[in-house]
């Protein structure tokens, strides 16, 4: 797989957005975070751990996109296709870019322009309110306004490479869980499980591991999202490991059960029901489906055995672990051909619940896995 993405990449992303802002009236795209600038530029780094620097791209109706960052940032920024790379000195207590980010929106836009950030469902603003509210008296006329979620519609279609790369980190994490018994045996702690793992898929070709979580407990476990204990793993625990491990700036995001031993007849038997209702959802993913109608094809076999209350039954994936849609009863967001997404059916084993994810793309006739599938028996360990 090719590291990076050829500069057309970025230019096509960059003509789809500027057609959606022509036929909204929008004039301009005010971009603050990480995935948002990444997508038109390809600027990665592990920089963005930091809060103390903002970070601006702006994206005007007809011409190519503007950096306005830090002067830390430029170096890297000047191996990107952008051209336009303009800085200042920051951290910077008393103007951190808001100036000159006035300057650039004034220039690239008319009075009375419509300047567009996002503004819906799972995105948020990357700058201090205060130069928020003091950027918006420094643009004149100009009125900033929400995107009508156009950044989460051209993300929610993946061009063939981010697929590459997407399929590419779950080979990478399927090596990973292939190995799980050389680290994970009675009497090993779990957090040593974790640490291991995360090695694991680091060996296999990470670029490194952002999110892991699980848990460990007889005949099931209580929650998927707990750190990992320091108990050692007994017979008849159910070890669930969810991985989302990063490759060339995209995520995977699977988890795979493991049987401490033999397992406990609920345990076989709700394995076997969560694989049923992942085929459930497979079946039903289809171009022209909505995202209600996966929900309600997994939720179907889930509630014969007390579904579980996380919210959703799976969710979009690319750059974010999670993105746009959510697969629930309300979202009938419509399926379509290269969309990314995670099918995620959990259910409850007597007192404890069970959860089982793979991650699946859109194609013209139907979904496509990922993910090495996983079979209906839970692996043994």
């Amino acid at each position: 797989m090719k590291r990076g993405f050829e500069d057309a990449e970025f230019q096509a992303r960059t003509k789809r957005a500027q057609d959606m802002m022509s036929a909204r009236g929008i004039e301009a795209l005010l971009l603050t975070r990480e995935t948002e600038i990444r997508y038109f530029t390809g600027y990665l780094t592990r920089f963005w751990e930091s809060p103390s620097r903002p970070w601006f791209l702006v994206v005007p109706a007809n011409s190519d996109p503007v950096a306005v960052i830090p002067s830390i940032g430029a170096e890297l920024m000047g191996r990107s296709w952008i051209s336009d790379i303009r800085t200042w000195s920051s951290p910077d207590l008393i103007d951190d870019g808001v100036s000159l980010l006035s300057e650039t929106l004034n220039e690239l836009t008319a009075n009375d322009a419509k300047i567009a950030t996002p503004s819906g469902h799972e995105t948020w603003l990357r700058m201090p309110l205060a130069d928020f509210e003091r950027l918006k008296t420094s643009i004149g006329t100009r009125q900033i306004v929400g995107d009508d979620a156009m950044i989460a519609t051209l993300r929610g279609i993946k061009s063939d490479a981010e697929i590459e790369k997407i399929e590419a980190a779950c080979v990478i994490a399927g090596r990973a869980f292939d190995r799980v018994p050389e680290i994970a045996s009675e009497g090993v702690a779990v957090d040593q499980v974790f640490r291991d793992f995360q090695r694991l898929c680091l060996e296999e070709g990470a670029d490194w591991v952002p999110y892991l979580s699980g848990a460990a407990e007889t005949d099931g476990y209580g929650d998927v999202i707990s750190l990992a204990k320091e108990a050692p793993l007994q017979a008849r625990d159910v070890l669930m490991l969810d991985t989302g491990l990063i490759l060339d700036g995209y995520f995977c995001d699977y988890d795979r059960n493991f049987s401490v031993g033999v397992p406990s007849d609920a345990v076989a038997s709700g394995h076997a029901r969560l694989i049923e209702a992942t085929d459930a959802g497979f079946e039903a993913a289809k171009p022209g489906a909505k995202a209600s109608d996966i929900f309600y094809a997994m939720n179907e076999i889930c509630s014969q055995s007390g579904g579980t209350d996380a919210g959703r039954l799976g969710h979009g994936l690319g750059m974010s672990l999670t993105e746009w849609p959510s697969l629930i009863a309300t979202d009938h967001t419509e399926i379509k051909t290269g969309m990314v997404l995670t099918l995620e059916p959990g259910l409850a084993v007597g007192d404890k619940i069970m959860v089982h994810e793979e991650n699946i793309v859109i194609t013209e006739s139907g979904a496509r896995y990922l993910s090495p599938k996983a079979n209906a028996e839970i692996l043994r360990i």
